[in-house]
């Protein structure tokens, strides 16, 4: 009983640590810093991507936490389905308010193509969650991996192992059931993942 004890407390340890170190704002702001790679002017041009970034990842979780400590949302990986899609809401008008900031600073279309790849996935995902828990974490590993192996070739295909990690990740702590992460998994890896593809092709010189 004491050696099971211990599996399950590992098991759940692990989870927490693979939920927390690969969030969506930390594999997004990942994606985002690396989008300009496509484009002549890397790695300087990763300063555009970092302000991205700003507006996609680190504004919204800055409101997102004031909220948690205000008591309006449950918890920063908002687990509460009702509370997801007023949160999605403030997340959407941040990117858009920074679509127009990098805009207007002339930033690389490759860096454009990938936050309006986000914008598509938080508009989705916002329609869905009031009506089905769909994984986050999922579609933002998943959409980063792929886009990853798109964009650095064959030898990162590894990558991809990080997708049915966090998905199990989601299902050992019980913040999601396996058709939610493989729903988020495959939205994200084809879906949003295919809408950068796609915008690259027609965007990007």
């Amino acid at each position: 009983m004491a050696a099971s004890g211990r599996a399950i407390r590992v098991k759940n340890k692990t989870a927490r640590w693979l939920t927390e170190a690969l969030q969506p704002p930390v594999v997004v702001t990942v994606q985002l810093l690396i989008s300009p790679l496509v484009q002549e002017g890397f790695p300087a041009t990763m300063a555009y991507g970092a302000l991205a970034a700003l507006f996609v990842c680190v504004l919204p979780l800055l409101l997102l936490l004031v909220l948690v400590r205000l008591g309006k949302v449950t918890d920063h990986h908002v687990s509460d389905r009702r509370q997801r899609l007023p949160v999605l809401l403030m997340a959407l008008a941040s990117i858009l308010a920074g679509l127009l900031v990098l805009a207007a600073a002339g930033a690389p279309t490759s860096v454009i193509a990938m936050m309006l790849a986000v914008v598509g996935g938080v508009v989705v995902l916002a329609a869905v969650s009031p009506f089905w828990k769909i994984s986050g974490h999922a579609a933002a590993i998943s959409c980063s991996a792929v886009v990853a192996v798109l964009m650095l070739g064959a030898a990162w295909t590894p990558l991809l192992l990080l997708i049915p990690a966090v998905g199990w990740s989601r299902v050992v702590l019980r913040a999601h059931t396996l058709a939610q992460v493989v729903a988020g998994s495959l939205f994200g890896g084809v879906v949003m993942a295919g809408i950068w593809w796609l915008l690259r092709l027609w965007l990007v010189p």
